[in-house]
Parts: structure tokens; sequence; C-alpha cells
């Protein structure tokens, strides 16, 4: 654990006021010329040996890697094809096409709910910056996966399944998280390649039974709502990665935000960008100065606990769409500080350390004793799509 206190007091100051002067680009190419160091030593380590590998985290000395079914493993191609689209250097896509394309067997993966993280972040990235026919039929194929967890009693996507690991162990027949938000893209596109608008329907139907039951009347949500997948009623509400059941977990409420802000785009329903906003009320009065959140808003430890930086990160892209989408300034100056306070000494490594990630301080899941002030992968990704959501409202 970090004490930032003294530290964001000059470092943070200082990145604010040399921004001010210099102009709002340079921090976007500073942090290109800072990622491109980084990024590639942990390239290098990833294919190192006969067998391309997902890194995660950074761990007592050693990058940690994950097998393709793992939740978090489309995070690093993503972050190659944002490295291409930054750039402009054929190397980092010819690398990302490699990361990708070791995903292949993800579209046929029905057991959990995270392919649309997997497949969208990796092939659909590719698919927009390259234009590569073929990973259309991937991104469909993974739709249809996807689909297989509607539970149309309940109208929701089942999160995960509770015949397995430390979930069965909880009571729930049909959990729902939060996060379940970030996959509904991939179906609204799916829609959008194939012309099947069952895709669209079903993450209409999640979007809106999420936005029923989730949500106390401030803006924040629950982790996991669970339902009775037979009549569609919600047995409770509760959280598995958060302090308390009644608590906002950060990053919890960061996947609302962006993921209604998305919605609002594929749909044009104004409920979805009316509640990003709500969301966003409540995220931008419970920060702290340097805004950067901790793990929990309700953690009873604040200030002596954990930061996430991952949070910030997916927070500040999606307040820049936001921005985009409504033109309040509010919205892009917040996603600003945040960007300079994690380009600050106080969350970006150093160059040559940190195992290659960017990003230092994230936390995955305190309860679960995993991830506790570390880089993450996810954390990387959506601090370089922010800076690059930066740049092209410029």
């Amino acid at each position: 654990m970090i004490n930032v206190k003294q530290l964001l007091a000059a470092a943070a100051v200082a990145v604010l006021s040399a921004t001010a002067c210099s102009g709002p680009d340079t921090l976007v190419e500073e942090n290109i010329a800072n990622a491109k160091v980084q990024l590639g030593a942990l390239l290098t380590a990833s294919e190192q040996g006969d067998t391309l590998r997902i890194p995660s985290t950074y761990k007592d000395g050693q990058v940690r890697f994950v097998p393709i079914d793992d939740w978090v493993s489309g995070f690093f191609a993503g972050s190659l094809w944002y490295m291409y689209e930054l750039t402009g250097d054929e190397m980092w896509a010819e690398h990302a096409r490699a990361h990708t394309e070791k995903l292949d067997s993800i579209q046929y993966l029905t057991w959990h709910h995270d392919v649309g993280f997997m497949v969208y972040d990796s092939y659909g990235n590719g698919l927009r910056l390259k234009g590569n026919d073929p990973y259309k039929k991937v991104i469909i194929q993974t739709a249809k996966s996807l689909s297989t967890r509607y539970r149309e009693k309940a109208g929701v996507l089942q999160s995960w399944s509770v015949d397995r690991g430390w979930q069965s162990k909880r009571g729930w027949q049909c959990p729902v998280i939060i996060d379940n938000m970030m996959n509904l893209e991939l179906l609204f596109q799916a829609t959008k390649m194939s012309g099947d608008s069952t895709f669209f329907h079903i993450a209409v139907s999640h979007a809106d039974r999420t936005l029923e039951n989730h949500f106390r009347e401030d803006g924040s949500c629950y982790h996991v709502v669970d339902y009775d997948p037979e009549t569609g009623a919600v047995r409770g509400r509760c959280t598995a990665q958060g302090y308390s059941d009644e608590s906002a977990w950060a990053r919890g409420q960061a996947w609302a935000l962006y993921g209604y802000a998305r919605a609002y785009d594929y749909t044009g329903y104004p409920r979805y960008l009316d509640q990003a906003e709500k969301v966003a009320r409540y995220i931008l009065g419970r920060l702290p100065e340097d805004l950067v959140p901790y793990w929990d808003y309700d953690c009873p430890d604040i200030p002596d606990t954990y930061r996430d930086a991952s949070s910030a990160a997916i927070t500040a892209s999606a307040l820049y769409d936001l921005y985009a989408k409504t033109g309040k300034s509010l919205y892009r100056e917040k996603a600003d500080g945040m960007l300079e306070t994690l380009s600050s000494p106080a969350f970006r490594a150093e160059q040559g350390t940190n195992g290659g990630f960017i990003l230092m301080h994230s936390v995955g899941s305190l309860p679960h004793g995993s991830g506790i002030d570390v880089p993450l992968n996810y954390a990387d990704y959506y601090f370089l799509e922010a800076l690059i959501r930066r740049r092209n409202l410029k």
C-alpha cells in the first residue's frame, strides 16, 4: 500500500502546471514515448520461447501470465492495437495480430460472460483499425456463445456459473455483476455485422434490467444482483469484490459509467445517457482531490487504504466519451485531471521497472486477496484508450 499524500502533493501539481503551460497534447505524446519503452519490454517478455504468453500483472519481481480463458486475456492484445493507433507503427499491428489470433478458441467459450472483454478488445480493435474481415466471423460467433447465457425469464445475461469455483458457495442462482455491462458492446456490434437483431434485443434487455435493479437512488450501483432464473425476481443484492454489500466498489462504478455511455451510442435511448450521467455525478462527488479513487468509495480505512489506478483509467476514458456526447466541460476537465495524476510518478512506473507495465497501484479483488496494489493489464489498456480519446477530442 502506498502513502500518496505527500508524493501527490508535489508530483501531481507539477504535472498539472507543466501541462497548463505546454498545451494538452504534450501529456499524450510524452505518454506514448513512455509506453513504447514499457510495453516494448513487456512484449519481449511475452514472446520469449516458442509460445506467445498473455501478461496479466507483475508481482514479486516476475511478470505473471494467464491462460487464454482468463477474463483479462484480451487486454494485452488490445493494448498492442492501441499502440498501433497511437504511433502508426506497423510493428505494433504485427504483434497485436499475433496476440489477437491466439485467442481464436474464445469464440466458442460459454462458461462465463467475459468473452466480450476478451474478444472485442482484441478482435474488435483489430477489425476497427485494419478492417480484417475474418475477424467479423469471430465476433459474431462470440456473440452467439455469449447469448447462450441469456436467461429469458429474468431478461439478463448470467455472469457467473454457480456450479464451479468460489461462486458455487454463495447460494446464488443467476448472479449478474455490473461488469457485464461492458460485454454488451460485442452484442451490439454483432447485430451491425450480421443483421441479426437477436443480439441487440438481448443487450437492451440486459441493460434495462440492470438499470432497474442494480442502482441506488444516489447513482451508485451494487456489484451483484442475484435473480431467480425461473421467475425473474430479484433474490438479493450484494458484493463480491467490494468492501460490503452496501458499499460502492470503485471499479464497479466505473464499469457502470462506461457501459451505459456505450449502450447509448448503439441505441440512442436517452435513458442510457441519463444513467451514465447520474453515475458520473456520483463518482465525481466522491473522488479524492487527486481524482484517483480508493478501491472502494466507502472503505472505512480511507485515506489509509489502497488506490485503484484501473478504476481511474476506466473512468477517465468513459468521461472523455461522455464529454464527446454532451459537450459538458466538467467531464473533460476531470478526465484530464485523472490522466495527469496517473502520469505522475505516484502512479506511472519509472521506465525499465514494473515488469514493463505502465501503471502501478491497481486493485483486482481485495476480498479474494488477488491483485492488490499491483499493475494490471486492463489498467494499461484503458489508460491508453483514454489517451486516444483525449487526442481525438483535440
